[in-house]
């Protein structure tokens, strides 16, 4: 274990107060240092987020949104408490940039494999099926995402816009579309809360795979009616 768990575990010991009193400690510390993800990181720093990172993914995919403990992250991450608070604040930061790191996986998986409809809207609902059947594989850590997604408050502003962007950004790739009109970025935000919800209903025993298939089939019809040669013409 590196020496900043071991002088971490070294400081908890000597308190009398116990963990709680180190865990509020630790987040005290890092509330005045905490290590912003829009700031650029040195190779040491985003090798140690990415093993925060990884860890927080094992956790959740083993036992879901309960199962993620800062304490137990920070342990099999091997870093300090300290240092994990100043990289995540809470587990609500955590688990939703564990959603965008793994929606960037999926996105290079995707992107090794465009889709084949053809149409902008079947490839859209071709390519937001093959994304959900990624993240049915490992259903806890799903339900654990996307329930740190519901529950982020305006705290949680920066991480949760960058899951928006990276949604956004597969939805666009899988268009072959880079400069969208108003109208269709309005169908994309459309389509992305469809998904989201999608997946929210199906973690809830909701709504089986096929009911998903047939909701994002249906909503990925306004990128079709929002193509710019859809626009009715001027009959004067």
């Amino acid at each position: 274990m590196p020496a900043e768990a071991h002088r971490d575990k070294a400081a908890e010991a000597a308190k009398p107060d116990g963990p709680a009193k180190a865990d509020k400690a630790a987040k005290m510390e890092a509330g005045t240092t905490r290590t912003s993800p829009a700031s650029p990181l040195t190779e040491r720093q985003e090798a140690r987020r990415r093993r925060i990172l990884r860890a927080s993914a094992r956790l959740a995919g083993r036992g879901g949104f309960d199962a993620v403990q800062m304490r137990e992250v920070a342990e099999s991450s091997q870093v300090a408490l300290g240092t994990l608070y100043r990289y995540f604040p809470s587990k609500i930061h955590l688990l939703v940039a564990t959603m965008q790191d793994q929606l960037e996986h999926m996105h290079a998986t995707l992107r090794k494999e465009p889709p084949t409809g053809e149409t902008a809207a079947e490839r859209v609902a071709e390519t937001l099926m093959r994304a959900f059947r990624f993240l049915q594989r490992e259903p806890q850590l799903a339900d654990a995402m996307v329930r740190a997604l519901t529950f982020a408050d305006r705290g949680v502003s920066p991480e949760v816009d960058q899951v928006s962007r990276q949604t956004t950004a597969i939805i666009l790739d899988s268009m072959s579309l880079e400069d969208p009109t108003p109208e269709q970025l309005s169908a994309v935000r459309v389509i992305e809360h469809t998904w989201h919800s999608a997946l929210i209903t199906w973690l809830s025993g909701r709504a089986s795979i096929a009911q998903v298939k047939v909701d994002i089939e249906t909503v990925c019809r306004l990128i079709d009616l929002t193509a710019p040669s859809s626009a009715p013409k001027d009959s004067g």
